[in-house]
């Protein structure tokens, strides 16, 4: 019995991928299409079961409720995007034209590719621990991507666009703007190709991953309790860090799946409950406008704060 994953990639690639690299003269990819097919495939897929588990759960104890969600339309919409064409486009096509170069050259210079196994021999025959141990490793990167995007003003004009959102959602996650997502591509492919993570293994990761982080941006009033909430980031943990901040008060609750790191480094907060969300800095476009408009508007900001503009009041 043929994988219906598989069936639709191949269908995807010989009647829409295919014809398309013929037509703009860019067949040297023709070997990475399917890779790509699959994981957007895959990505669909993801996006289809993060509706399924998250809508029943905003319904059933939501933390807000709007009359006008029309702004969380334009966070469907930053989903769709990265979840079915950049995130499969960067996590396997292009990581994975970067490794097999890399690890080429390495070899052609008497190297050895690196692996996490060569680093841990114990972990060499038990592939599922060494899953764990990458997707441990890549989230622990993302924490300090995170808490420096918070830390360098240039960076945060155009973090603060997925802040912005005062009807915050599971479709929030994916609310970036796209300067932002290319320095997050080129921060995790970076940490991936040190640490070795296998080229098909590198988009699965990301894909279990963003969806433990989709589930973490609900509208819903969700904890693990005590124990929960130290293994795993739940919807509570993290819009503390999306609230709302008083003055002088400082951003917790970095991490994007796992505490552990907010615990470490001395930025988790367990006490907060439910705060409203948004950035009162931004400007009104960067929380209601349109795809276009906020990605306009965050570049705006951005170039503000590298000529160390002030904000418009």
């Amino acid at each position: 019995m043929s994988d219906p994953f598989d069936t639709v990639a191949g269908w995807v690639q010989e009647h829409l991928l295919l014809p398309l690299l013929y037509h703009l003269g860019l067949m040297a990819w023709e070997e990475v299409a399917y890779g790509w097919a699959l994981f957007a495939t895959y990505g669909a897929a993801q996006v289809a079961l993060m509706y399924a588990i998250c809508v029943p759960l905003e319904r059933w104890r939501p933390v807000e409720r709007w009359n006008d969600q029309r702004a969380v339309l334009t966070d469907v919409l930053y989903t769709i995007i990265a979840r079915v064409g950049l995130l499969p486009l960067v996590s396997f096509v292009a990581f994975y034209r970067v490794q097999v170069a890399l690890n080429g050259w390495l070899t052609d210079h008497g190297y050895v590719p690196p692996t996490l196994e060569r680093f841990i021999p114990a972990l060499l025959g038990h592939p599922a621990v060494t899953f764990l141990c990458y997707a441990l490793l890549l989230d622990l990167a993302d924490y300090w991507r995170h808490r420096l995007s918070h830390r360098f003003s240039w960076w945060w004009a155009l973090h603060s666009l997925h802040h912005a959102q005062r009807q915050m959602t599971f479709w929030s996650d994916d609310r970036n703007h796209i300067l932002d997502d290319l320095i997050s591509a080129l921060w995790f492919g970076a940490i991936a190709l040190l640490i070795g993570v296998p080229p098909m293994q590198f988009p699965l990761l990301i894909l279990l991953l963003r969806l433990l982080e989709s589930i973490s941006h609900a509208n819903v009033r969700l904890d693990f309790g005590w124990l929960g909430e130290r293994l795993l980031i739940s919807p509570r943990f993290h819009r503390a860090h999306h609230g709302v901040l008083a003055a002088g008060e400082r951003s917790c609750n970095y991490g994007a799946v796992f505490p552990f790191w907010d615990m470490l480094f001395g930025t988790a907060d367990f006490s907060k409950s439910y705060p409203a969300t948004g950035d009162p800095s931004a400007e009104e476009v960067l929380a209601t406008g349109s795809y276009l408009a906020q990605q306009w508007a965050g570049l705006r900001r951005f170039m503000r704060s590298l000529r160390r503009i002030p904000e418009p009041q």
